[in-house]
């Protein structure tokens, strides 16, 4: 509990005792202003109530404060507000308490299960998936930190006319060529040819436009995605020749997905493929039609009407029987909650697919599940370039592994400018360029509200002042370059230590560590974290150039403020690694 509170609980327990009018929480507020005291408490709301004038209440609270309590010194009163002058040993005491509980936890006794990435196997992850494998991994990150138990997972979107278009060029173009053969990374490999469908499919709507068609029949009686269809109807009968097609360029792109999370620093628990779960889906929709839940139409296909819960009607599976995302996505989540003892199950994927996950969670709950109102859309908003928007098909996306590269060497460039790093070996200089460069990208993503959309700007992300990851990240090593000097080792503090305005400042932003991140878990939101450490970084390097420490006579002041330091360090660590980011000890 942090120090705000503990005092607001107490004042709530003595306005019960002095007015016998139950529980009622009073606002109490950081004293930044030039009136003396530390906190300030708003004594407005007791005035309906008590029918007493705010100054008359002010001084009733005071005086009961500094009488009942052994933490406040003295109070004054000025137009209603009441002003509170804690005791130094009440800030140490709580300093010491969060030293002792910082690695604390308290069990949930909850699973969460958190899916993210979830790409396509027809290209390379880009910028947008960043931001969603960056999000769902310090959300997993937080919730566990919060005492829950977390499933990190994915569902591989490996099946579809998406998969078999890649494929497709493939066999007309690839002349047997391999990422092996090419040099090429496997996932950037296959989307190249994904990309050589769309040019070559692009090239015979046109054609047939020409001859007459309209755009719509154009595309649907193009040669290239009439192969494509068929190709996908012959997977799903099994055929051995285009299956083994399918397992290899996978395969590929498997081990391309593997180096890109490597380098992110993302993982998971559990991975689920969506070549198997839609054949649960598909079962799920036989289900639903026999409950009378689901309809066919005329044509063959089933669906699913919405419209009395404000939807609309639904496609689940084509008059040819073949499955649509939404088949794939029910069968996914009734496996998940068959196969795990899961409470919730968080789904990262991006707002424009709000209405689909609307929809997902209508008809499960129509299917009768329970579980089904422990479902949760983490919806975020678009990544979006000073250029404009990224398309796959045209192969105009940011890549992420470019993207993580170009991090690295503005990190390897800036470092060299400053010249700080000369004294390590190259292997130090390389692990110091990667940590700055990735944690800059991490940083500049996950300081933002997941449900704003975002514009991202790399050289901005990197700069080494104001709100940003390298800001912090030095903050960092220059506490442990402070705490090498003065051969810190943790000691007792001496209880007479005297504490000034800005060591209570920075130990009140201590207290506040754990209660931001109960938030961050609530709200699902890593920006509260990230802007939570940046509010801590500034106040401790405000307390860092007004206090002197090294050079301190006294053994004890040296010491508390060493502990403050050696405490603020490790926060600003735990914090981080709550996003993802790392930290290195000389920037």
């Amino acid at each position: 509990m942090n120090i705000k509170d503990i005092i607001a609980n107490k004042i709530s327990e003595i306005i019960n005792s002095v007015y016998q009018i139950g529980e009622v929480k009073l606002e109490v507020q950081q004293n930044k202003s030039e009136f003396e005291g530390d906190f300030t408490v708003v004594t407005f709301p007791l005035v309906r109530l008590l029918k007493k004038s705010p100054d008359l209440i002010a001084n009733e609270l005071g005086g009961a404060l500094t009488a009942e309590t052994d933490f406040v010194q003295s109070y004054n009163v000025v137009k209603g507000f009441l002003n509170l002058k804690i005791e130094n040993t009440f800030f140490l005491e709580n300093f010491i308490s969060i030293q002792e509980n910082f690695s604390k936890k308290e069990g949930k006794n909850q699973t969460v299960m958190v899916e993210y990435s979830s790409p396509n196997t027809n290209k390379p992850l880009h910028l947008g998936h960043i931001r969603n494998n960056l999000l769902g991994y310090s959300v997993a990150q937080i919730l566990e930190e919060d005492g829950y138990n977390v499933i990190k997972t994915q569902i591989i979107n490996d099946r579809g006319i998406h998969i078999c278009k890649s494929m497709l060029a493939w066999e007309k173009f690839g002349k047997s060529e391999t990422p092996e053969s090419t040099g090429i990374k496997g996932d950037k490999f296959v989307g190249n040819y994904y990309v050589e469908f769309d040019k070559k499919y692009k090239e015979e709507i046109e054609k047939l436009k020409i001859e007459g068609k309209d755009e719509a029949e154009a595309k649907k009686q193009a040669p290239s995605i009439i192969e494509a269809q068929e190709m996908l109807l012959n997977w799903e009968k099994g055929d051995e020749k285009v299956r083994n097609l399918w397992s290899e360029m996978n395969s590929w792109v498997y081990e391309g997905f593997s180096q890109t999370y490597q380098r992110l620093g993302v993982d998971f628990d559990q991975i689920q493929y969506e070549s198997k779960t839609y054949l649960l889906g598909k079962d799920l929709i036989q289900e639903g039609l026999h409950k009378g839940v689901f309809y066919r139409k005329d044509d063959g296909s089933i669906w699913v009407d919405l419209t009395d819960e404000g939807l609309d009607e639904k496609l689940l599976l084509r008059s040819d029987g073949t499955s649509v995302y939404m088949t794939q996505d029910l069968g996914t989540a009734v496996e998940r909650f068959k196969d795990n003892d899961i409470q919730k199950l968080i789904y990262t994927v991006g707002n424009e697919q709000d209405y689909h996950f609307q929809v997902l969670f209508k008809i499960l709950k129509k299917l009768g599940y329970d579980w089904a109102n422990q479902l949760y859309h983490l919806s975020y908003g678009m990544v979006e370039l000073p250029d404009g928007k990224m398309k796959s098909r045209e192969g105009t996306v940011v890549d992420a592994d470019d993207l993580m590269q170009e991090m690295y060497e503005t990190a390897k460039e800036k470092a060299q400018e400053l010249g700080k790093l000369e004294n390590l070996s190259d292997e130090d200089k390389e692990s110091s360029y990667e940590t700055v460069g990735i944690g800059a990208l991490k940083y500049f993503m996950l300081k933002v509200d997941p449900k704003k959309k975002m514009l991202f700007n790399p050289k901005e992300s990197i700069d080494f002042n104001g709100n940003t990851g390298p800001f912090i990240q030095y903050t960092y090593a220059r506490i442990q370059s402070l705490l090498a000097k003065a051969n810190f080792e943790n000691k007792a503090i001496s209880k007479n230590v005297s504490i000034n305005e800005s060591e209570k400042e920075l130990i009140m932003e201590l207290s506040n560590f754990k209660e931001v991140v109960s938030k961050a878990a609530e709200t699902l939101s890593p920006a509260q974290v990230a802007n939570y450490v940046y509010d801590l970084v500034k106040t401790y390097n405000s307390f860092y150039q007004n206090n002197p420490i090294l050079i301190l006579e006294d053994e004890n002041d040296k010491q508390f403020r060493l502990e403050l330091s050696d405490l603020t360090g490790k926060t600003i660590k735990k914090a981080l690694a709550l996003l993802g980011i790392g930290t290195v000890n000389r920037m």
